[in-house]
Order: C-alpha cells, then sequence, then structure tokens
C-alpha cells in the first residue's frame, strides 16, 4: 500500500536534525583555517592586517564552541531554529572578519556560502531559506566595506566598482546553485533512505507472520502434556463421582472440554505439519494464486493466464518479498484498471516471467521515465489518491532483491494500459536444493 505525503515526509523531517558535534567540529575546523590565514598574511607576508580586531572575532567563535561543547552533550540533535541560530552565527563572525580585511576583495569572501550550503543539506526549507536572506545581505554589507584588501606596505591593490559588482554577482550565483544542488540530494538521500527503511518495516512484517504457524504449533507441542494430566484426572475424577448430584455434571463438562482442547491442539499440530512443505516451497501457479486471490472482490476483472502450462513448473523457496511485491504491483494495476487486469506467467529452461497488464490510461510519459523512484505519484489522468508512490518503490526494490528485472511500459498492441514484466533467471527463483 502506498503510504499518505504526509507519512512519507514524517521520518525525513526527523532525520534532518543535525548533531551539535558536527556544528562543533565545522567550527574548530574554521578556527584553525581563520587563524592559520591570518598568521601566514600578517606574519608570513608580512601584510598590513587589524590583528587585534580579527584575533577578537576568531576568539568569540572558539569561546562560543567551548560553551557549547560544555553546556551540552556531543550526541545532542539540534532542533531546526537551534541550528539556523548557529549557522546565522558563524556566517556573522566570518562576514566581520571578510568585512575588516577587504570585503569582497578578500579572495576568502566565497566561503560565505558555506554555512547556507550546510543548512540547505540539513535544515528544514523555512529555516534554510532565513540563514540565505541572511547571507545575501551578509554578502551584500561586505560589498560597502571601506578597508582595503592586506597586500605590500606602501601599495593599493585597485579593484575597479565593476570588479566588486562581478565578484558580488559570482558569490550570490554560487550560493543559490549549491544550495539548491545540496537541497536535492540532500533531499532525496532522505526520501531513499526513509523508503528502504520502510521496506525492511514490510519485510519484517512478513516474515513475522510467516513465523506464526511454527509458533502454534510448540505451543500445541507445549500444552499437550499439561492437557494430558487434565484429561487422566478428570476420568478418575467422573468414574469416581460421575453420579453424585452435586459435582457430576460439572466433572463431565470438565472432561468433555478439556478432550475438546486436546483435540484443537491436535489438529494445529497436524495443520502445521501437514503445511509445512507448502510454506516452505511453493510452485509458481501456487505463488500467482497467492498474489491473485485477496484482489478478485474489486469489482475488476482477473484474467490469468499460464503459457507454459504446470507441466514442469518452477517451484522456489516462499519469499515474503516476491509476494509482497507482486501483490503490490497488481493492487496498483486494480487501482487503475478500467474493467480488466491480466497476470501471464511464462517459463524456460533459464527465465521466468510474469506480465501484469491493465485497461486503464497508462503512465503519462514524464512518470514513465521515473518510475521506482520514491514518491512518484501520478499516473496519467490520475483521478484518485494514492497509487504510484512508496509502495511502488518497495515493489520493486523487493524483486529486484530477490533477482528479478523489472520493466515498466505503457501497452501499444492491445489498446491503452500500462504493462509491468518481471523476469527472474529460474536458477535464482528455483529451489533446486528441494528438487
Amino acid at each position: 500500500m502506498a503510504a499518505q505525503p504526509e507519512e512519507n515526509t514524517r521520518l525525513g523531517r526527523a532525520s534532518r536534525h543535525i548533531r551539535l558535534q558536527t556544528i562543533v567540529w565545522l567550527r574548530w575546523l574554521a578556527v584553525a583555517g581563520q587563524t592559520a590565514t591570518i598568521l601566514l598574511v600578517g606574519f608570513g607576508l608580512n601584510f598590513p592586517l587589524p590583528l587585534l580586531t580579527c584575533a577578537v572575532l576568531i576568539g568569540a567563535l572558539a569561546v562560543a564552541n567551548l560553551f557549547l561543547s560544555a553546556r551540552f552533550p556531543a550526541t545532542y540533535r539540534l532542533e531546526p531554529w537551534e541550528a539556523t541560530l548557529l549557522l546565522a552565527f558563524d556566517l556573522l563572525q566570518l562576514t566581520a572578519l571578510i568585512y575588516i580585511t577587504g570585503g569582497l576583495s578578500n579572495p576568502f569572501a566565497p566561503l560565505i556560502c558555506v554555512q547556507v550550503i550546510i543548512a540547505f543539506a540539513s535544515q528544514p526549507m523555512k529555516h534554510s531559506l532565513m540563514l540565505l536572506a541572511f547571507a545575501l545581505a551578509c554578502v551584500t554589507s561586505i560589498a560597502f566595506s571601506p578597508f582595503p584588501v592586506p597586500w605590500y606596505p606602501g601599495e593599493t591593490l585597485p579593484i575597479q566598482i565593476i570588479i566588486h559588482i562581478g565578484i558580488w554577482c559570482s558569490i550570490v550565483a554560487m550560493m543559490l546553485f549549491a544550495a539548491f544542488y545540496a537541497y536535492r540530494v540532500s533531499h532525496e538521500a532522505n526520501q531513499l533512505a526513509d523508503a528502504l527503511a520502510a521496506t525492511e518495516l514490510v519485510l519484517e512484517r512478513e516474515k513475522h507472520l510467516s513465523q506464526l504457524d511454527g509458533l502454534a504449533a510448540a505451543a500445541a507441542h507445549e500444552l499437550g502434556t499439561p492437557l494430558a494430566t487434565i484429561s487422566v484426572v478428570a476420568k478418575e475424577m467422573e468414574r469416581e463421582l460421575g453420579n453424585d448430584e452435586r459435582f457430576g455434571e460439572d466433572v463431565a463438562l470438565l472432561r468433555s472440554q478439556s478432550e475438546r482442547c486436546r483435540d484443537i491442539l491436535r489438529r494445529l499440530t497436524s495443520l502445521s505439519a501437514d503445511g509445512e512443505e507448502h510454506l516452505r516451497k511453493l510452485p509458481l501457479s501456487s505463488l500467482i494464486e497467492e498474489v491473485i486471490a485477496p484482489h478478485r472482490e474489486f469489482g475488476i476483472k482477473l484474467r490469468l493466464i499460464e503459457k507454459s502450462g504446470r507441466s514442469g513448473e518452477p517451484v522456489g523457496a516462499r519469499n515474503a518479498g516476491i509476494i509482497y511485491g507482486l501483490g503490490n504491483l497488481l493492487e496498483n494495476a486494480v487501482d487503475y484498471a478500467r474493467e480488466l487486469v491480466t497476470v501471464t506467467s511464462s517459463y524456460d529452461a533459464h527465465h521466468v516471467k510474469v506480465v501484469i497488464e491493465d485497461d486503464g490510461q497508462g503512465y503519462a510519459p514524464d512518470i514513465l521515465a521515473r518510475i521506482g523512484e520514491p514518491y512518484v505519484t501520478k499516473r496519467q489522468n490520475e483521478t484518485r489518491a494514492g497509487g504510484l508512490g512508496l509502495g511502488l518503490f518497495i515493489a520493486k526494490t523487493l524483486l529486484e532483491r530477490s533477482g528479478a528485472v523489472l520493466t515498466f511500459e505503457n501497452r501499444i498492441d492491445d489498446g491503452p494500459g500500462a504493462r509491468v514484466a518481471i523476469v527472474w533467471p529460474r536458477e535464482i527463483m528455483e529451489d533446486k536444493k528441494n528438487k
């Protein structure tokens, strides 16, 4: 089943909480880099610098870092507004440092983009946009710096106004491009991580359900001995008190109910023993029937075509991922079909193939190119919610993990509609150990 959009983004929002330790380490790196640069320019190149002011600004960043390290544990995760404030402080400190060392003429001016990139890679869009606006104001402010860029004593490095404008434009363009790129990469990574987490949850649920039969058998085995004891005691009591007016009926009821419990446990044990082989091995025809069965009562006709018959059909180990993946693809076809969904199975010595077709409108061209990505949610002429979302991504992921190759396309020869072909190498799908 496809998840609702609100559910799709919940895990993503929770994962966009950056660790304080990450900010702390980045700040120490900034302190080290700024200190090394000031020492190199001031003492290595002997360029005139406002060393005291620079030292105060760098010291302020170091003191703030020491305070955060002492006040919060290293594993503390920052709320979005906290991370935004810290990044804004860092941005302000760097802006002040660049402002007093030449403004836009300073070759390190593009470093103002760093905090914006971090924000767009790790924070929600609203907070990132706020920091972007602040960064744009900072870039504009350093354009009016009255301080000259550090240069050889007695010389002034002339920078034309048109160069200043060009540098400002380049920094702003780089900031916008890098911010967009960082956001897209981070957003897609979060979506993929959330979708894979949901995939793991689906597999765990299916495995849990398949283990219930074994649990029932174990319970039946463990309860058999005490119930047998109760039955023996009940028989002895019935023999002694069978004609007793006060307890005879109660003893007879106790014995009959204990026998009933033992009969239920015998059936559970027998069901587990008889069904174990069925649960462990699954012929292709049984696999398809298990996938189709839950979707027969939705007003859409389901047609099964077995091209290769059942003689010599592949028999594979029961795989919850395959069953869930095929079921999700079939559910999607039923959702968008007008009247008919066709499931075609075939096999040969090397391959096993299942094709699911519907007579709906098919895939829109732009969606067809993105099938299988997380949260692709629209089909051509879509009139209902749900459909091609996280569920399809999970289905594709599960089937590909089982060794299948999936092909999504629109039907051409038999009228409009969508077609999904799933092909496995026979040696992968087939359980050769049980042959």
